[in-house]
Formats: structure tokens, C-alpha cells, sequence
């Protein structure tokens, strides 16, 4: 386990490289003026001089990387362009209304998507298997923002049941785990949860058939084993599959949901990257991906250990 730990580590720290690299030379080559938001319309050459020294955008383009890293690693992602406030504590902000709505979304996902993908998988090719594949193609395929709005028009604006947008009763501020709270992360969790409860059906439902399949399922019912004993050895040789797709489903909606967040005001890293985008604020930019990219490759390394420690021929491999 420690060998695989740190291998994992080692194949880590190249991946979070070339990421840093790819992030600072997308940011850098897209089209505008980053000052364009702080400076007034009638602002001297002098002024744009200043500024520039001042953000560092004077400097060559390897320099200026060289520096970002170097304070990135050090906790140190800049001060943005827009607002002047320190990234580091608008993204850390973000991150943490991100988890809370990616982790209720995988939730909502893993249990409906096994409940699907097992039910299916145990009725092949029934009528019960077809229904649970159309519902899993249906959440693969239907577009998040169409959702959305599709949500806040039937339980928004026309039975008034759930609030449509914001963070919570008082904005971004004093979150709480409570129904006051909730209420504003329901509809935006349901409309992320379509994708990870398709992909996670379609995972466990082609698990669960591939082990039915296979000879010690026979061997088990030959032994006078009832079918829930027999569920039980399916679970647990689904589950490590299983829950290494929900892991990863955590991270690719922590990145992925800015079109959600922003049709419902979320205040989470996807508005927060929408508004940097349209703001040109590349040092806010540029740290929100950084972390939304660490944050996935550190996932993804718990994932790695933690289908090693389930499954027994992850170890033996």
C-alpha cells in the first residue's frame, strides 16, 4: 500500500506540472485587455505602465510563469484584477459552496444510479432493464442548463416551492446545514445529479451482468445460497467500480458545473470562473483552474488507493 501510495504520488507531481503549464498559456493566449476592468476609459499610457509593473504583466511570459508557480506552491495565487481581493480566498470560498453541492449531486447520483444499474443488471433484457438504460441515456444526454431552467420554471416560478437562485437566506454568508439553507442547494443538486446517476446505472448495470455471469455465481447458488446471500457477494465485487466512478464524478462536477451554477446563481467555482472569464481577471482566472486542478488529481490518487484497498485484485496487479 505504501509503494502504490507513493508511485501515485510520484505520477502526481508531473501531471500537476504540465496542468500548471497548459493553465497559464490557455489564460494567457486568449483574446482582451486584463486591465481593461480597473482602468477608466480615459486612462494615460502612464497609468497602463504602472498597472502592468505593478500585476506583473510586464515581464516576459516564462518569467511571469516562473513567478505564478513559485507563489502558487506557496499558497500565494495573487491579488485579482477585478475586485483587488486576495484569489486564494475567493477560490477557497467558492471551493468549499462547489463540494457542498458536487458531494449532494454524487450522492444523489451513486444511489439512484445503483439502484438502477442493479436492478437492470439482476433483470436483463427485460422490460424493467430497457426502462433503466433509457433513463441512464436520458441523463448522459439532456443539456444541464435546459434542465435548470426547467426546474426553476415548474417549482420556482409556478408552484413557488423552491427558491431559484442564490447561496442560502443571507447570500454567500453564514452557511448552515439546515432546511433554510438546503432548500437553495436542492434544485441545482438534482440537475447535477442527471449526469452521475447515468453513468454510474450504466457502470454498475454492466458490472452487475459481467458478475452474474461468471462461474462462482453458479458455483454459490449450487451451494444452496439464497439470492440475498448472493446479492451481497455482487455488491462487493461491484462496489470498488462503483465508488471509483463516484470519485471521480466529484471532481469532474466541481469543475464542470458552470453553466449550472451561473443559471442559478450558485456562488461556486463555476460562477466564479464564469466571471472571470467575462471580467478578462486571468490572476482569478488562472487560480481557480490551478485548484480545480489539484483538487481532481488529489481525488483521483484517493480514488487509486482506495479501489486498491477493496478490491484484492487491484494489489495482486
Amino acid at each position: 500500500m505504501i509503494s502504490t501510495l507513493f508511485y501515485r504520488i510520484l505520477l502526481a507531481i508531473p501531471t500537476m506540472l504540465g496542468v500548471a503549464v497548459i493553465c497559464f498559456l490557455l489564460v494567457q493566449i486568449a483574446p482582451g485587455d486584463p486591465l481593461v476592468s480597473v482602468m477608466p476609459p480615459d486612462a494615460s499610457e502612464a497609468m497602463r505602465q504602472t498597472l502592468m509593473q505593478a500585476y506583473g504583466f510586464d515581464k516576459p511570459l516564462p518569467v511571469q510563469f516562473m513567478h505564478w508557480l513559485w507563489r502558487a506552491l506557496h499558497g500565494d495565487l495573487g491579488m485579482s484584477v477585478a475586485t483587488g481581493r486576495p484569489v486564494i480566498s475567493e477560490v477557497m470560498s467558492a471551493v468549499s459552496y462547489s463540494l457542498r453541492l458536487a458531494l449532494l449531486a454524487t450522492v444523489m447520483g451513486f444511489v439512484l444510479g445503483s439502484l438502477f444499474g442493479f436492478v437492470a443488471g439482476y433483470f436483463r433484457n427485460s422490460v424493467i432493464d430497457r426502462l433503466a438504460s433509457l433513463l441512464s441515456v436520458f441523463g448522459v444526454s439532456v443539456p444541464h442548463y435546459w434542465l435548470g431552467m426547467l426546474l426553476v420554471i415548474v417549482f420556482s416560478v409556478k408552484f413557488a416551492l423552491l427558491p431559484a437562485t442564490g447561496g442560502g437566506p443571507i447570500g454567500e454568508t453564514g452557511w448552515q446545514w439546515d432546511w433554510a439553507h438546503l432548500q437553495f442547494m436542492l434544485l441545482p443538486a438534482i440537475t447535477l445529479s442527471v449526469i452521475p446517476t447515468g453513468i454510474i446505472a450504466r457502470t454498475v448495470r454492466s458490472q452487475v451482468a459481467d458478475i452474474l455471469s461468471q462461474e462462482f455465481i453458479v458455483g454459490l447458488r449450487a451451494r444452496g445460497l439464497n439470492e440475498s446471500r448472493i446479492f451481497i457477494h455482487v455488491v462487493k465485487n461491484a462496489a470498488p467500480t462503483a465508488l471509483a466512478v463516484m470519485g471521480l464524478q466529484v471532481g469532474y462536477l466541481m469543475g464542470g458545473s458552470i453553466l449550472v451554477e451561473t443559471v442559478f446563481s450558485w456562488p461556486g467555482t463555476g460562477l466564479l470562473l464564469n466571471t472571470a472569464i467575462f471580467q478578462r481577471d486571468l490572476p482569478l482566472l488562472q487560480g481557480t483552474i490551478w485548484v480545480l486542478a489539484l483538487f481532481f488529481v488529489l481525488l483521483n490518487l484517493l480514488v487509486d488507493v482506495l479501489q486498491t484497498s477493496l478490491d484484492p485484485r487491484f494489489k495482486r496487479s
